[in-house]
């Protein structure tokens, strides 16, 4: 096939060119680097299967494809909430154009949503049904309303005019090609611990988030695409195993031998007090569960980020 990967140098978008190349699809990468880097790309440049293309997804793009994967927009509250207004705008702007390429194209279109949607839930684990508990006006809702405006035009659109869109609502991942000073709990615990630096928790350090190394990620994103039956429901994909920041810290502590102390900070505004998924559909639908324990996983992080200081 040809596929569509929007938000190729960042994070994710680049493990999933990878991904792609390595089951023997051709891949047209596109970013306009404001959070991406063209170092995540390196070994996919080579690649006579795959082009990529510097632009940004709020211009109009047309291309022939089979399949458009749609990840661009930054993905931490740092990043995100530099540009609030350019945020709203990518999700939006962003999927409308895609959108109408996939109705000009026949394409199957996948748009990488969030767990942000379920806001500061008031429900454990969060399932699909849930409607969530978002903050309209507060300052993380450029990126919580942008992802669930871009819901709302997928599922108008497969109303309307009959296009094959899904939606993926994916929650924390990390791994490999985070980009070091993201801001997001896992890289900056990791980075703090390495250089023995304090380490900066937000709140008590009782609040939760499940974490999903990134292949698992990557895979059950890439079965979601190639699934021959159209999804009528956004599909959660996260690890379901729940863990405290505070525990976080801890391990990445024993895992780095670092000398780092903690230390407590004042609780960002909306900042939610639980993540946990429920994953039933993606068992359902694609037997999918994570495999990589979350030590193994930072395990594997650790190693990349002491590569890149």
């Amino acid at each position: 096939m040809r596929v569509l990967i929007t938000g190729a140098a960042g994070f994710l978008g680049s493990h999933l060119v990878k991904k792609f190349l390595s089951e023997g699809h051709y891949v047209i990468g596109l970013d306009d680097f404001s959070t991406g880097s063209i170092k995540n790309m390196h070994e996919s440049l080579t690649d006579s299967r795959f082009k990529f293309i510097e632009q940004d997804v709020r211009e109009k793009i047309f291309l022939d494809v089979d399949l458009i994967m749609n990840l661009a927009c930054p993905a931490s509250p740092k990043a995100y909430q530099s540009d609030p207004v350019r945020t709203i705008e990518t999700n939006f702007l962003g999927i409308i154009n895609l959108l109408h390429l996939s109705k000009l194209t026949g394409a199957t279109l996948l748009q990488a949503s969030t767990s942000e949607v379920y806001g500061d839930p008031t429900e454990s684990p969060q399932k699909e049904s849930y409607w969530g508990n978002v903050n309209p006006v507060g300052i993380r809702s450029c990126y919580d309303e942008g992802k669930r405006a871009a819901e709302t035009l997928c599922f108008d659109y497969k109303r309307q005019y009959g296009i094959d869109s899904r939606v993926v609502r994916i929650f924390n991942t990390y791994g490999p090609n985070m980009s070091i000073d993201d801001g997001r709990v896992v890289s900056n615990f990791i980075n703090q611990a390495i250089r023995n630096e304090l380490i900066t928790i937000y709140g008590d350090g009782s609040q939760t988030r499940s974490f999903c190394y990134v292949s698992d990620l990557i895979n059950g994103l890439f079965d979601l695409a190639m699934l021959k039956e159209n999804l009528d429901t956004p599909v959660n994909l996260g690890n379901p195993s729940e863990f405290s920041i505070l525990e976080l810290a801890t391990h990445i502590l024993r895992l780095t031998n670092s000398k780092s102390k903690v230390v407590n900070r004042e609780l960002p505004l909306d900042d939610p007090m639980q993540r946990r998924p429920d994953v039933s559909k993606a068992i359902e639908l694609i037997d999918w569960s994570p495999r990589i324990d979350l030590l193994v996983g930072l395990e594997k992080t650790i190693a990349y980020f002491r590569e890149i200081q």
